[in-house]
């Protein structure tokens, strides 16, 4: 396998558990919702990890690989200030608890490399028709 597959395959990885752990255990997540936004924090919570897996299946796929990583940096993108909010509401927890919501902001910034990387390795070869199919 071809290091840029593995790359790939990683972020996809990553985006997939994420997603489904959306699913599986929403309460945390619910919890870091933006107060601001419209709706009930679920919503959110089942919009995002559905983003997740969705673009998770994208990226996982060579023929979609290159547009799916864009929009994986897009949505680490837009997910971002549901980390702020979490690093105001843990403000009053104790002194670790409250270092790793500060400690997650800065993590958003390798993710969007990461995805940019998959994207730019992907190139043209991945938007080219698939053999036999025109």
């Amino acid at each position: 396998m071809k290091a840029t597959d593995r790359g790939a395959l990683g972020l996809a990885a990553v985006l997939a558990v994420a997603g489904v752990a959306h699913f599986v255990k929403p309460e945390g997540f619910d919890a870091i919702v933006p107060h601001r936004l419209p709706g009930s924090e679920r919503f959110w919570t089942n919009i995002s990890g559905a983003a997740e897996i969705g673009v998770a299946i994208g990226v996982a796929v060579p023929r979609t690989r290159r547009r799916a990583a864009t929009l994986a940096a897009l949505l680490f993108v837009a997910v971002f200030p549901a980390n702020v909010q979490m690093a105001i509401d843990w403000r009053s927890r104790s002194t670790p608890e409250f270092a790793a919501s500060l400690l997650r902001l800065p993590l958003q910034i390798p993710l969007i490399w990461w995805a940019w990387r998959v994207r730019s390795r992907s190139g043209q070869a991945a938007l080219a028709p698939v053999s036999g199919m025109s």
